[in-house]
């Protein structure tokens, strides 16, 4: 039986280092997806089953940062490795606290990338559970399955949501106790070019109220805080 062949997603738009590192994924036996923006790496993670994504923070179009949030909140669990040339410790610190996986920063050791690369990709096949990989969400008698959109409420009644609510969900919920931006709002949700209304974010809020809330009128788990954004804060 021949082994199992990994995907590889590869987003750098420095094209002799991308060329460089698909050849020598290659090399080892990984399949290689190579673009050159964030457009095309968030493309290729709704498109392509991927076994890891190797992503640069500054990317043309759209940045690192908002690729790994975008697909995090869309539920996305591919492992993620930085690398770039922003090495500072809040840089890594920003990227682990918004899904990465793992930083390496540039110029980097190519052994120690290949290592990485297998460690994770190992860690993917056994994954430990994590509340950040949770299909099925509780607080108080709500429930939220990630997986299937449906929700539940505390009366027990059932109710099939659409993705765009459930990706909203999902990221107040990520954040609980903070207050989400609409700016972050609509650009992991919403994507990076198609910016609706910020209404359409206050009806989104409204209708959570109305599945969760015990009072749609005194929330006590979703919060708006006036020209800021929104929270998800259960008591």
């Amino acid at each position: 039986m021949s082994e199992p062949t990994y995907r590889v997603l590869i987003a750098e738009d420095e094209k002799p280092l991308r060329e460089g590192l698909s050849l020598n994924l290659e090399l080892e036996g990984y399949e290689v997806v190579a673009v050159e923006d964030g457009a095309a790496a968030m493309e290729a993670f709704r498109s392509q089953r991927l076994d890891l994504a190797i992503l640069d923070v500054m990317l043309p179009e759209v940045d690192g940062f908002t690729v790994c949030r975008t697909v995090r909140t869309e539920g996305n669990k591919t492992p993620i490795l930085f690398l770039t040339a922003k090495g500072s410790s809040t840089d890594r610190v920003e990227g682990l606290r918004i899904g990465a996986d793992d930083y390496l920063s540039k110029p980097f050791n190519l052994d120690e990338l290949m290592l990485r690369i297998q460690k994770l990709i190992i860690r993917r096949e056994q994954p430990a559970e994590r509340l950040s990989d949770m299909d099925v969400y509780s607080f108080d008698q709500n429930e939220i399955n990630f997986k299937t959109y449906v929700i539940r409420d505390k009366e027990g009644r059932k109710q099939t949501l659409s993705k765009k609510e459930v990706m909203l969900l999902r990221l107040l919920i990520s954040k609980k106790d903070e207050v989400v931006s609409r700016e972050e709002i609509l650009e992991s949700v919403w994507g990076y070019s198609v910016y609706p209304s910020t209404r359409t974010i206050d009806n989104f809020i409204s209708a959570f109220r109305k599945y969760f809330e015990p009072n749609p009128r005194q929330p006590i788990y979703f919060f708006s805080v006036r020209g800021v954004g929104y929270k998800f804060s259960p008591p």
